[in-house]
């Protein structure tokens, strides 16, 4: 029996891994569950599997939780507060943490995981943009095992040889990674139609069911470039061992290639509960609740090369992840805001590359050795894409003032 710690379990990871979970009520019980204020979700996931903790992000929604909690006759503790993710990700009772908590917030409890020698189940991949190098020391030093969750690292994790040694493909024979990317919704969106797509349009993703702010990232494509970026601190590559290629529909999650002109595939339905399941039960094998493939009723594959003019956030996180830690950093916490920025019709969709390009100008590399640089360091660059968003809503009504 399995305890788990799910981060984040209101969100569209944390659901499924509750799904999966609690389809084998024999291998896996809920040890703490958090959430940041869907507190009505929070509740319903307590009944059904009776966690000991649940974990509010904000300190007041506890009076709130805790009548519910009485009213449902639930018998778990409610704990608020940053400093409690990391309780709960590090307690002694827990065996699994799935991080799912998306964003910058979920560094530090996934980092607690870790330093704690977890099992940790990485959907977070912001915590390897933001910390690579720190984040895989830590893992080293404690023996903390780390399965991807992302469909596209777990694809390449299955397709690697179980003995596959960190960072030298050479040794296994393999020529390159294959990292596959659907293109969002707007892959066949004229160019100049792309400034005016609004965030419900940029939500509806044509084959994946994810939160909002993944949503657009799929869509500017900026989570493929945090995903070149996580794939290399996961397998230890160097972006020459990296091919992105666009696969519209979905079914192919990643592939890698081999010297001997092999190329192995993992292919799956687009749904999370395949790689939440492999990671859970790894190394062995348990029921997902996914359909599997009807090869028969499967539409023809394409394939073929993102257009970096469609998808600069793709180039910038590329360009990012040659120059070193301190980009991605900014890169990550400039993209934050300027996605929330859109999502809040504060600017236009093609502005969100305007915002992290801005920031990634205007902040210096620097040193980052450990995690308080870190969180400095993205503390900056949220501010400074406050400013660049600031300077483009003002450049936006001089130019509505001068046609008046």
């Amino acid at each position: 029996m399995q305890s788990i710690c799910i981060l984040g379990s209101t969100g569209s990871i944390g659901q499924s891994t509750l799904d999966v979970v609690l389809r084998h009520p024999e291998q896996f019980q809920i040890f703490a569950l958090t959430a940041h204020k869907n507190l009505s979700l929070l509740i319903e996931q307590a009944v059904l599997c009776q966690p000991q903790y649940i974990v509010l992000a904000a300190e007041q929604n506890y009076a709130q939780a805790k009548t519910l909690v009485q009213q449902h006759g639930l018998q778990c503790e409610i704990l608020c507060g940053p400093e409690a993710l990391q309780q709960v990700a590090c307690a002694s009772q827990v065996d699994v943490v799935m991080a799912a908590i998306v964003g910058a917030a979920g560094l530090l409890p996934t980092m607690a995981a870790v330093n704690a020698g977890k099992k940790v189940l990485l959907a977070n991949k912001e915590a390897l943009v933001m910390s690579g190098a720190l984040f895989i020391h830590a893992a080293n030093q404690s023996k903390a095992q780390l399965l991807p969750i992302d469909s596209e690292h777990n694809a390449i994790f299955q397709c690697l040889p179980f003995d596959f040694e960190y960072g030298n493909l050479a040794a296994s024979g393999i020529s390159k990674i294959l990292l596959t990317g659907s293109g969002g919704p707007f892959l066949k969106t004229p160019m100049e139609l792309l400034s005016s797509m609004t965030p419900q349009q940029a939500c509806a993703h044509p084959n994946w069911d994810m939160g909002r702010k993944i949503s657009v990232d799929s869509a500017t494509m900026m989570n493929k470039g945090l995903e070149f970026i996580e794939a290399r601190w996961l397998f230890g590559l160097q972006s020459k061992d990296i091919e992105v290629v666009l696969h519209p529909q979905s079914i192919i999650h990643s592939m890698v290639q081999y010297c001997d002109g092999s190329v192995l595939a993992q292919l799956g339905n687009p749904d999370m509960r395949t790689p939440i399941a492999h990671a859970l039960a790894y190394p062995q094998r348990i029921e997902s609740g996914v359909a599997p493939l009807n090869f028969m009723q499967l539409a023809d594959f394409s394939f073929c090369a993102p257009d970096v003019q469609r998808y600069p956030n793709l180039k910038l996180a590329i360009d990012a992840s040659n120059a070193g830690q301190s980009a991605t950093t900014v890169l990550n916490a400039a993209n934050e805001i300027a996605v929330e920025a859109f999502l809040q019709d504060q600017i236009r969709f093609t502005q969100i590359a305007t915002v992290n390009e801005s920031c990634l100008n205007a902040i210096a590399s620097q040193e980052v050795s450990d995690i308080n640089s870190i969180i400095e360091l993205d503390q900056r660059a949220r501010r400074q894409a406050l400013v660049a968003i600031e300077q483009l809503n003002q450049s936006s009504s001089r130019i509505s003032a001068s046609h008046v």
